[in-house]
């Protein structure tokens, strides 16, 4: 299928072929119809990628200070593969359309095949087909309008900015900016029995609305402006003022204060600065500012949009989808007409000349529809072939990644040699933007929409599973049972029935197995080894591990038990298999600690870990404390010697009266050696780099970890052999 996107490197915008979306639990996916152009939000996200590198630094500073850091603690390097990874991803554009369902999750109820829906959010993009969490699609009545019911996000923006102003039947309200926003929100004024007063610097603009959504227009610049707002409201100024504008003016903040009644409402919908003049008008009227969020109730919560959860009604009367829900019975029910607001209907193909003609205003526009020819066939299925594929060879490895996000673009693929008997073969990801975007930087021969075209490929025999940490003992399973060498990031499962479920293939593979490979990296690192070397063997060691990790927010990802599993199961696994390599011992007992958090996140906490050979272990792992200390600090003492490792930059050998460091110009946390070391065992059958053994014990501990936790018990390694077990690099 086709989708519209641009590249932040330059610019560039293009029509690019892209596989079919999945069909996700908790999804629709959409044939679009139209789809609407923002010219507001996406003619600024065209603006800033087709500036220079200068220009686009000014217009992110955050972004700059994450480069920044990413340099600082990463070396040149790995900041090169981060940045070039944004720039020269392909970007999809749009965040609202209209379209037929052909395809339902597994769970979805709410919709049938054929029905008709407006969709909006990010996965609402300029695509001959996208795939649509429930909570963000909506069903249209059959007599809707499908040209303006493609108006949706727009509509609920605007919607949930009038709810803010919270007004009454003959009361008044201001509206500053009276583009495409600012025409929807006059627009649901009057249906709703408010007199609506325009303001905006466009002539143009100013008589659109005079003619169709307000009952009084005005030019910005025209003298004795609040002299006849003042009049319009009979002396008592307006109820409400809704700013709708975008700019970096103050003016629109400082006029919406002017023109408002005492006690009155000012809210904030546009991308204007709020630096408001206190006096005369805000603290003198006492007037009350309120920000307006998207399109209500429900955004940006992942439980919301990407679960499915929805708010019970009662106590949350408007989310955002029941915001499209009503924007949606306006049109149908002929409260609203906005179909003069389209000016422009372009095919999917001409798309990239509406954004060049909204960057140089060459012609007067306000609503921009991109039309799609929903008779074509969609020639491009489940697979995209980008070059030529070599046919199958018995000696030849040929990869396949699956996710291939940004720990994997920066770590993993530019890691993989270049080599004859290497061939990168497929690549599939949720979106199909990210795959075209990864195959093309890359040099993979496909992209794929469905996990069929990886796993039974003979052409593909070692899978990187690099996706969300809820899919990775699926993908290991699988991989297994179709013959697949397997590299999974970590970890290798969430749960202890996961484990199980690991385990049991693991025993049944055949002879011949494939190797299996948790991306343990640390273990791989120049400086972990020379530490293992001048340790020496046999002598039990203890060791102590401080990863000041930092915060992430609770309603992230990774702290979702069910998806990112966590932050123990998700990162602590690092650093116990870590200290598992360094003692060269299977762990036996473990007993660990938490600081209490509000959220119950238990990502503050201490580990202490026993093992098969006297070693004892701990972690101490903190969300608490200071960006400004690195990252990561191993102290080690065994058999009279010392060792402090320092963010795997300097290692310090301590031995007698001895002081000896090692320094690394950048920091180094063994990703090359690691999938080197993969790649080599894979391509030679050679011995897995990680034993079995210390794989499934790692995931077992940290599920231990979160037991002892909630016991307050030290408890052992059940069901895993006591005795100690080797790695195969302490054999070295």
């Amino acid at each position: 299928m086709q989708q519209l996107t641009q590249k932040l490197k330059n610019g560039a915008m293009n029509v690019i072929e892209v596989t079919l979306p999945m069909v996700q639990a908790g999804r629709v996916l959409v044939r679009n119809h139209y789809s609407l152009v923002s010219a507001g939000t996406e003619g600024s996200t065209v603006k800033t990628a087709r500036k220079g590198f200068i220009g686009k630094a000014r217009e992110r500073p955050q972004q700059v200070r994450q480069v920044v850091e990413t340099l600082k603690n990463q070396g040149p390097v790995q900041t090169y593969r981060a940045v070039m990874k944004k720039l020269e991803a392909h970007s999809p554009l749009g965040y609202s359309c209209v379209g037929e369902v052909i395809g339902l999750g597994q769970d979805v109820t709410e919709f049938k095949l054929g029905d008709t829906v407006a969709c909006g959010g990010l996965t609402a993009s300029h695509a001959e087909v996208v795939s649509v969490p429930v909570n963000l699609c909506v069903k249209l009545k059959p007599e809707t309008d499908l040209k303006q019911a493609a108006y949706n996000s727009l509509g609920a923006i605007a919607l949930q900015g009038v709810r803010q102003a919270d007004l009454r039947l003959g009361e008044t309200c201001a509206v500053i900016g009276l583009g495409l926003l600012g025409q929807l929100t006059c627009l649901l004024l009057r249906a709703a029995g408010v007199r609506t007063v325009g303001v905006d610097i466009d002539a143009a603009m100013v008589a659109t609305a005079a003619e169709h959504c307000a009952d009084l227009a005005l030019c910005r610049d025209q003298g004795g402006l609040e002299a006849q707002i003042e009049a319009f409201t009979s002396g008592l100024g307006c109820d409400a003022v809704i700013i709708t504008a975008a700019g970096n003016s103050l003016d629109p903040i400082n006029f919406a204060g002017a023109i408002a009644r005492k006690c009155g409402t000012v809210v904030v919908l546009g991308a204007v600065p709020t630096g408001f003049d206190r006096e005369p008008h805000f603290y003198k009227k006492e007037l009350q500012v309120k920000m307006s969020c998207s399109y209500g109730p429900g955004r940006y919560d992942p439980c919301y949009e990407d679960k499915g959860c929805d708010y019970p009604a009662a106590y949350v009367r408007w989310t955002e989808k029941r915001n499209m829900q009503a924007f949606q019975a306006l049109i149908a029910d002929g409260k609203i007409d906005v179909a003069y607001l389209t000016t422009h209907t372009l095919k999917l193909a001409d798309a990239p000349a509406a954004y060049d003609m909204m960057m140089q205003r060459q012609e007067p526009f306000i609503g921009i529809l991109i039309a799609y020819d929903t008779q074509k066939p969609l020639t491009a299925g489940r697979v995209v072939r980008l070059h030529q594929t070599r046919p199958a060879q018995a000696d030849r490895l040929g990869i396949a990644f699956v996710g291939a996000g940004s720990y994997a673009q920066s770590h993993l693929l530019p890691n993989i040699p270049k080599a004859a008997d290497i061939a990168l073969k497929g690549v599939l990801t949720t979106s199909g933007t990210s795959a075209r975007s990864v195959a093309d930087r890359f040099g993979f021969e496909f992209c794929a929409s469905d996990e069929a075209d990886l796993l039974t490929d003979a052409a593909v025999n070692t899978l990187f599973v690099a996706s969300r940490h809820d899919s990775h003992a699926e993908w290991v399973c699988k991989g297994m049972q179709h013959g697949k060498h397997v590299f999974v990031e970590k970890p290798l499962c969430l749960t202890a029935t996961e484990l199980d479920e690991v385990e049991a293939v693991m025993q049944n593979r055949p002879e011949r197995a494939p190797i299996l490979m948790v991306g343990y990296n640390r273990r791989f690192a120049p400086l972990t080894r020379a530490l293992k070397d001048a340790m020496g063997h046999g002598v039990p060691l203890a060791m102590l591990y401080r990863v000041n990790a930092g915060a992430i927010a609770a309603g992230s990802w990774i702290q979702d038990p069910a998806t990112g599993g966590g932050r123990i199961v998700g990162e602590v696994c690092h650093f116990v298999d870590f200290l598992t390599y360094l003692c060269g011992a299977t762990p036996v007992g473990v007993h660990a600690v938490a600081l209490p958090d509000p959220h119950h996140l238990k990502d503050t906490l201490n580990i202490s870990l026993t093992f098969a050979n006297g070693s004892i272990g701990t972690i101490s792992y903190l969300a608490n404390g200071s960006k400004a200390l690195a990252k990561e600090r191993v102290e080690v003492h065994g058999g009279g010697l010392s060792a402090v490792l320092d963010d795997f930059r300097k290692l310090t050998l301590f031995k007698g009266g001895a002081r000896q460091e090692k320094k690394l110009l950048t920091q180094d946390k063994g990703q090359k050696n690691m999938v080197r070391d993969f790649i080599g065992a894979a391509r030679n059958g050679g011995m897995p780099p990680i034993a079995l053994q210390d794989i499934l014990n790692t995931s077992l501990v940290t599920l231990r970890i979160i037991e002892s936790i909630r016991t307050g018990r030290c408890l052992p390694l059940e069901g895993r052999s006591p005795e100690e077990q080797p790695t195969s690099h302490a054999a070295r």
